[in-house]
């Protein structure tokens, strides 16, 4: 992977990132709206998927994972729908902007790190 790739597919992960967190303040706020049902973005790995699929360059190489990434505090079914016909779930809706604050953390990290390597590589 060359750096300006790494930076692009960084800037594409914090504008899924600011559209994730933007998905769910609308669920947090609209937790009491009678009709509501809440709404989640396509996962990262998805979105890039569909945007640039990865191609098999050798028949030997290791293929994707079969399974998707897990959820830790998904209980894999709906939520509670409530007499006014709301399915927000404010528990998931936390536990979800915290999950996007660490990649936004993490991300945000690892492009820091990676300019100071370019940076010393580049010091003449």
């Amino acid at each position: 992977m060359q750096p300006m790739q790494l930076f692009d597919l960084a800037f594409r992960q914090n504008e899924w990132l600011a559209q994730r967190q933007s998905v769910i303040s609308s669920n947090v706020a609209n937790a009491n709206t009678p009709g509501y049902k809440a709404r989640e973005v396509e996962s990262f790995d998805d979105a890039m998927q569909t945007a640039m699929p990865m191609a098999t360059t050798n028949s030997q190489h290791l293929g994707a994972a079969p399974y998707g990434p897990i959820r830790n505090g998904d209980s894999g079914g709906k939520a509670e729908v409530l007499v006014s016909g709301n399915d927000v779930n404010l528990e998931k809706e936390f536990f979800n902007s915290g999950e996007v604050m660490r990649s936004y953390t993490l991300n945000t990290q690892i492009l820091k790190t990676f300019d100071r390597m370019l940076q010393t590589v580049t010091k003449v």
